[in-house]
């Protein structure tokens, strides 16, 4: 089972293997990719800023310091998984997940 909207970091852990915060996560990276790639067709090309305030419960107008690094250490995160991090799955090269 997965949460839908997960309580998100502000330091999300960086790790070379899938983290807990990954497999609790992984809707919440979808989500910031879809935004990423959509990005364009948003209005006023604000896609960032509202996934920011939707997805990673974070404020881009009253939090500007704390959102923007939220919002690229969850891009850079779920770019990584889709890269790199998927492979790992089937070899079970996970940090502790339950």
């Amino acid at each position: 089972m997965f949460e839908r909207d997960p309580k998100v970091a502000d330091d999300m852990p960086w790790s070379d293997r899938i983290t807990p915060y990954d497999e609790q996560h992984h809707v919440t990276y979808m989500r910031v990719l879809d935004a990423k790639r959509d990005g364009a067709a948003w209005r006023d090309g604000a896609a960032w800023q509202e996934v920011a305030r939707v997805v990673l419960h974070c404020d881009p107008v009253a939090e500007p310091q704390r959102t923007h690094p939220r919002w690229e250490s969850h891009l850079r995160r779920a770019q990584w998984m889709t890269v790199i991090g998927y492979r790992r799955i089937p070899a079970g090269d996970c940090d502790n997940l339950q």
